[in-house]
C-alpha cells in the first residue's frame, strides 16, 4: 500500500456576493410562509376546498416568489 502525504491545503475560493439575501427577499419569504400557514388553517377549518387550496398556493408562489419555489411541487 502506498501512502501519499499532503503537504499543501487546497485554496478555498469565496463565492461572490450575488447570492446574498436582501431585506426585500427575506420579507417576501416571511409573507409567503405566513400566507401558507393561514391557508392551511382555512383548509383545516373547511373554509376552502382542496382545489381552491391548491390554486391559491400556486398563486402565492407566483406573487411572493419564495426562494425554494422551484423545488416545491
Amino acid at each position: 500500500m502506498q501512502v501519499t502525504k499532503i503537504t499543501e491545503m487546497p485554496v478555498l475560493r469565496v463565492v461572490s456576493n450575488t447570492n446574498l439575501i436582501t431585506q426585500e427577499t427575506l420579507q417576501r419569504e416571511m409573507n409567503y410562509w405566513r400566507s401558507e400557514k393561514i391557508l392551511k388553517k382555512m383548509l383545516d377549518e373547511g373554509k376552502v376546498s382542496d382545489q381552491e387550496f391548491n390554486n391559491i398556493r400556486i398563486k402565492n408562489r407566483t406573487s411572493f416568489s419564495p426562494m425554494l419555489a422551484k423545488l416545491m411541487p
